[in-house]
C-alpha cells in the first residue's frame, strides 16, 4: 500500500466528498479503491450509423486522495494534447498512485480527430458548447457527456491543447484569474509562461469554475504536428502536478517560470507573403521588428510588423500567405 495523501493540508482543502468515497461510479459502471478500469461513454451517432463515443481511462489508488482529469483532443487536430495524454497511459505513468484518482480522456472529440478537425460535423467548437445538452449537437451531446459524467467527479484537471491552424504555441499554463487554487497548480505545472487568463463562455474552464473546480488549459506546439518539446513540457507538468498532491512518489523539479497577465496579438495590416524575423519563445521590445510582409509581385516595398510592448513571444503563425487582419504574433505582456 501506499502512503497516504497529506489530506490535512491547505492542498487538498478543495477536494470534493467523491474523492473520499468508494462510490465511485461512471456510465453505471463502480471503480473501486484499487482498480483500473477502461469506460466508453456513448455521445452519438453519425449519419452512417457508427457509434461516437469516449473512451475514459480510470485509475485509483487504494488510498483517498483529489481526483484529477487529464484531457487531449477537445479539437480533434490539436495532436500534442492527445499524445502527452496517450504517453501518460502507455508508460503507466497512473498505475501506481500513492494517493487519489486518475480520468485520463486521450481523446475528447473522437470524430474531430478522425476527421483531422477541429470541430465537429456542423462546424461547431466543443470548447464553446458546455456545459452542452443530450438532445443538440454532438459538440453540445460530448461537452454534455463530460459535464454530466466526469466533471462531478473531479476536483481539479490540466486540459492539453496547441495553438491553431499553422499557429505555434510556445509551451504555456494557463489558468483563471482570480482563482488562487488554479494559480498555484499552474506554478507548480512548471511551463516557460504562467499566464493569468480571463475565461471563454461555454468553455469547460468556465463551465468548471463555476463548479469551484480548477481547470488548467496547456497549449504546446501547433495542430496535426508533433512537437517533442511540448509533448516532454506537458508529461513533466503532469508528474509534478501529482507529486505535489502527494499522489507520485517523484517529480521533476519546478523550474523557474515567466508569469504574465496580460497578453494581445500583432496583426497582419494588409495581405501578402509573411516571413517572422522573431519566434516563439524570443523576448521582445517596443517597436522591436518582429517580421516583414512581401509584396508576392515584387513591386511594392516591404511592410515591417513591429511589438507594441515589452514581453514575450508566447505563439506565432507559420503560414506563408497571410491576408489583412490574420493573427501573427501573440505577446505575453
Amino acid at each position: 500500500m501506499g502512503k497516504a495523501c497529506v489530506s490535512q493540508t491547505d492542498r487538498t482543502k478543495y477536494m470534493t466528498e467523491t474523492s473520499e468515497s468508494s462510490n465511485f461510479i461512471i456510465h453505471n459502471t463502480t471503480i473501486e479503491p484499487g482498480e483500473h478500469k477502461t469506460i466508453r461513454l456513448p455521445v452519438g451517432e453519425l449519419p452512417s450509423g457508427n457509434k461516437i463515443s469516449i473512451r475514459a481511462h480510470v485509475y485509483r489508488s487504494t488510498n483517498p486522495g483529489p481526483t484529477v482529469l487529464i484531457l487531449g483532443g477537445v479539437h480533434g487536430d490539436e495532436i500534442n494534447g492527445v499524445e502527452i495524454v496517450r504517453r501518460s497511459v502507455q508508460k503507466g505513468l497512473f498505475e501506481d498512485l500513492q494517493c487519489g484518482s486518475v480520468i485520463a480522456i486521450p481523446i475528447l472529440n473522437i470524430y474531430g480527430f478522425i476527421n483531422f478537425s477541429r470541430a465537429v460535423p456542423d462546424g461547431k467548437d466543443v470548447n464553446r458548447s458546455f456545459p452542452g445538452t443530450t438532445k443538440g449537437s454532438l459538440a453540445s451531446r460530448v461537452a454534455r457527456t463530460l459535464t454530466k459524467k466526469i466533471l462531478p467527479l473531479v476536483d481539479f484537471g490540466i486540459d492539453f491543447h496547441t495553438g491553431g491552424h499553422s499557429h505555434y504555441n510556445y509551451p504555456q499554463i494557463r489558468y483563471s484569474k482570480n482563482d488562487p487554487t488554479a494559480e498555484e497548480l499552474a506554478k507548480v505545472f512548471g511551463a516557460k509562461y504562467t499566464l493569468g487568463m480571463k475565461t471563454i463562455s461555454k468553455s469547460l474552464r468556465k463551465v468548471a469554475l463555476d463548479q469551484e473546480k480548477p481547470i488548467l488549459v496547456f497549449e504546446g506546439g501547433e495542430n496535426l504536428r508533433y512537437d517533442g518539446i511540448s509533448i516532454e513540457n506537458g508529461l513533466d507538468g503532469i508528474r509534478r502536478v501529482l507529486h505535489y498532491h502527494d499522489m507520485l512518489s517523484s517529480a521533476p523539479a519546478i523550474p523557474a517560470t515567466l508569469h504574465y497577465q496580460q497578453t494581445t496579438w500583432v496583426r497582419a495590416s494588409n495581405g501578402g507573403m509573411f516571413l517572422w524575423m522573431k519566434q516563439s519563445g524570443h523576448p521582445v521590445r517596443q517597436g522591436e521588428p518582429l517580421g516583414r510582409i512581401n509584396d508576392p509581385f515584387g513591386k511594392e516595398e516591404d511592410v515591417y510588423i513591429y511589438s507594441p510592448h515589452d514581453g514575450h513571444i508566447i505563439g506565432h503563425n507559420n503560414t506563408p500567405v497571410i491576408s489583412p487582419g490574420d493573427a501573427l504574433f501573440h505577446i505575453a505582456y
